[in-house]
């Protein structure tokens, strides 16, 4: 559909620009900042639930088959309805593409309920595959949001907002695994309180859905809205997606999507789930997602705050995470040399154990950091591609699928019985890769502030030539 046309300009679009209307009351409904506190709540109750359920490793059993299984499934789906989200989300707007994506997360968590006592895995895998067209919905939706809605200079600013409380529910939620199984240091598994838990959250998060605005009723401090298109079509959208393929600029985070996700089922199984015992994998959980709220808050600050020109602040924030996470899987490549899916470790370490869990606690702890830190920065560049919540709805979307399509090898290798040390290898590689291309990206296709000003300025001189 067309682009709204306002007669009084002739139904040249939105050119000249309107006067600014004072929008100033940063905390009124229509805000980009209220509606991305709200996605933000949003993911709290599923995603980050979800992230807290699969980071005990095995999803809170002792066999890892099940949730390997279920999460290849999911992935799998995960990766089409990724892609496919971001011309959902243009066609149907928020509200039904995030309360329908939303009510299969309380499918899945439903699921390992039924697994408890049951362990038939059929459930599981279905749930797991329906939640991988569900979060394919919410997370292209949210991608939207948190890219789209933020003026250019307060991406950074809003992409840690959204990340901090997204990992409040990966906080929350290792809470319920580890307060629910406090007593049961010898436990297999996890109890169905834990499980009911999640589902209890995630009912809510698909209620809250419901107060998400469309992008064409937020409207930013300066008055403009987040897109002039109030709903697309089947074939507009088809052909847009098509098209993500052979843009360059796609090409270039291709590395960066795979990886995004990929090392999930590393740190989830192999570190956190056998480092560690249940209820200590639980606390693990809480301490692993407080640091993603700290790393996103660090790097949302570099690449906002840290220069003026926005391509040098993109260049300089992907440059620190590559420093830092050099550093990190320099210091798990070591831990990684000590143990082996052939010869695990003696015995499961508990929170109790002082100085010989204080170093893998700290190695998990850093890995949290080092995710929030890469994916924010992903965010980021994304963020700084375009403006319209049409454009960049697509451009989550084909991140997110993207993502998923290497979370789903991720998960399938592990089945596998693939070495740890080579789980660990193709994930230092696979980041590694992504920061030069990310570089590059940046350069040729992100816009200094001043470039757009002049762009507008130029816009606006044809217009009233005209």
């Amino acid at each position: 559909m067309e682009p709204e046309k306002d007669e009084e300009k002739g139904g040249k679009g939105p050119w000249p620009p309107e006067e600014p209307v004072s929008k100033s009351w940063v905390l009124r409904y229509n805000s980009p900042v209220v509606q991305v506190s709200l996605i933000g709540l949003v993911c709290f109750c599923c995603p980050g639930m979800f992230s807290a359920l699969v980071s005990m490793g095995g999803g809170g059993q002792v066999d890892t088959t099940a949730v390997n299984n279920a999460n290849t499934a999911l992935y799998t789906t995960f990766a089409v309805f990724g892609i496919l989200g971001g011309g959902i989300y243009n066609i149907l707007g928020p509200r039904a593409t995030l309360s329908a994506g939303c009510s299969t997360y309380v499918l899945y968590a439903g699921s390992f309920l039924y697994y408890n006592h049951h362990k038939h895995q059929a459930f599981a895998v279905v749930a797991g595959a329906l939640l991988g067209v569900g979060a394919g919905l919410l997370w292209a939706a949210q991608g939207a949001i948190m890219t789209s809605y933020p003026p250019h200079g307060r991406k950074g600013i809003y992409i840690s907002l959204f990340w901090n409380i997204f990992s409040l529910g990966g906080v929350t939620g290792g809470l319920i695994p580890f307060l629910s199984n406090f007593r049961r240091n010898d436990a297999a598994s996890v109890n169905d309180g834990t499980y009911i838990g999640f589902m209890a959250f995630m009912s809510a998060g698909t209620l809250l859905s419901l107060a998400i605005l469309h992008p064409s009723r937020v409207i930013r401090d300066d008055g403009t809205k987040c897109t002039n298109i109030r709903f697309s079509s089947v074939a507009v959208e088809s052909r847009e997606i098509l098209r993500l393929f052979l843009k360059w600029e796609m090409i270039l985070l291709l590395p960066a999507s795979w990886a995004s996700n990929f090392f999930y089922t590393y740190q989830f199984n192999n570190v956190n789930g056998v480092l560690f015992n249940l209820r200590t994998r639980g606390l693990n959980t809480v301490f692993y997602f407080a640091a993603q709220m700290i790393g996103s808050v660090l790097i949302g600050l570099v690449m906002d705050s840290s220069f003026k020109r926005r391509r040098t602040r993109g260049v300089v924030g992907i440059a620190t995470v590559a420093a830092v996470g050099t550093a990190i899987w320099g210091g798990g490549l070591a831990k990684q040399l000590d143990y082996s899916r052939e010869h695990p470790p003696e015995h499961r370490l508990d929170f109790k154990d002082g100085v010989e869990f204080a170093g893998p606690f700290v190695l998990y702890f850093s890995y949290g950091l080092l995710d929030s830190m890469f994916q924010s920065m992903v965010y980021w560049v994304i963020g700084a591609l375009a403006d319209d919540s049409e454009i960049l709805s697509r451009y989550a979307g084909f991140y997110k699928g993207v993502q998923s399509a290497g979370a789903a090898v991720a998960w399938e290798v592990d089945t596998k019985k693939v070495s740890f040390l080579n789980q660990f290898i193709a994930n230092w590689a696979l980041t590694t890769i992504s920061y030069p291309l990310l570089v590059i990206l940046v350069l040729l296709a992100v816009k200094d502030d001043d470039d757009d000003d002049k762009a507008e300025d130029n816009k606006y001189t044809q217009f009233t030539a005209s």
